[in-house]
């Protein structure tokens, strides 16, 4: 008898703590819980509260900029209203903040031109200015390519282009990026030592198909001057990619040129991939993403 009494004392000892323990798990847990959940909303408070400043930062800079273009830009539209200076400073200023969307060549052509014919007395200011903010430029967007891809220099000897009637043609390099390489044949047809620009052929081609029979070919005869920015005026090659050739530097006696390759997302705004592009890329980053889960 007593040790059925010892029994069921046990017993209900036994359920009287696993239903304090009980009591405590759950108070635990839901303590547990709510703090999780108040961090969480803390946490969504937090960066609603960053993506809503951030949102508003963006539209104030934009509405900025979008005064600043709008101001700016029509100094050139109406002649008469600006006097050279103040032309020089506000391509200065338009340079400066826009170098990356906008095709800025043809404003440094048409004040290059109207500082030529002028008779203002402080025009070579203007022009060295001019020429100084061009190679300010090209030197922001060399240095943001060049980390993106890839790269090499060459120098044009212009009495060695006097010499021949078919131009130079300067030694081939293969570059690589993303994973492609290709080759890169450039040859120097012209020199202009007034306007102080060069007209070359470029192809391109992988090195598997050095014959240029493969779709990948690509081949293109132009103008190269100081004016013409990486980002803005380059070549459209396959799977997204781009090249340019830049002029960094021209004396009397010779020139030198730079061969960038790089990705087209580092190209201008205005320079919008293809469709299939953006498709292709969206599979090469879900795969990439799929072997690093994998490791």
């Amino acid at each position: 008898m007593e040790n059925k009494q010892k029994d069921k004392s046990s017993v209900w000892d036994f359920l009287k703590s696993s239903s304090l323990f009980t009591g405590a798990a759950i108070a635990f847990v839901g303590y547990f819980t709510n703090s999780s959940l108040e961090k969480m909303k803390s946490s969504e408070a937090h960066s609603r509260l960053y993506a809503e400043l951030m949102g508003k930062r963006e539209e104030s800079e934009s509405a900025l900029r979008k005064d600043m273009f709008n101001s700016i830009i029509g100094s050139f539209l109406k002649p008469e209203s600006a006097t050279l200076e103040e032309k020089v400073l506000n391509l200065e200023l338009l340079a400066s903040n826009f170098h990356e969307s906008l095709n800025l060549e043809p404003l440094f052509i048409h004040l290059k031109k109207k500082l030529t014919l002028s008779q203002d007395p402080d025009k070579k200011e203007f022009q060295d200015r001019l020429d100084r903010l061009a190679k300010e430029i090209t030197k922001k967007q060399m240095l943001v390519l060049e980390g993106a891809g890839d790269n090499f220099s060459r120098t044009i000897v212009f009495e060695r282009l006097k010499q021949s009637q078919m131009g130079i043609k300067l030694q081939e390099e293969t570059l690589k990026v993303n994973d492609i390489e290709r080759v890169f044949r450039i040859v120097v047809l012209k020199a202009d030592t007034v306007t102080k620009e060069i007209n070359v052929r470029l192809e391109v081609l992988t090195p598997n198909d050095l014959e240029g029979e493969e779709d990948t070919y690509v081949v293109a005869e132009f103008w190269v001057g100081f004016f013409d920015f990486p980002m803005i005026d380059n070549t459209r090659l396959s799977h997204d990619q781009r090249c340019a050739i830049v002029l960094t530097d021209f004396t009397d006696k010779s020139a030198n040129i730079t061969m960038l390759e790089f990705p087209g997302s580092h190209a201008s705004l205005k320079e919008k991939p293809y469709y299939q592009e953006v498709v292709q890329n969206l599979l090469k980053a879900s795969e990439l993403n799929g072997k690093s889960k994998i490791k």
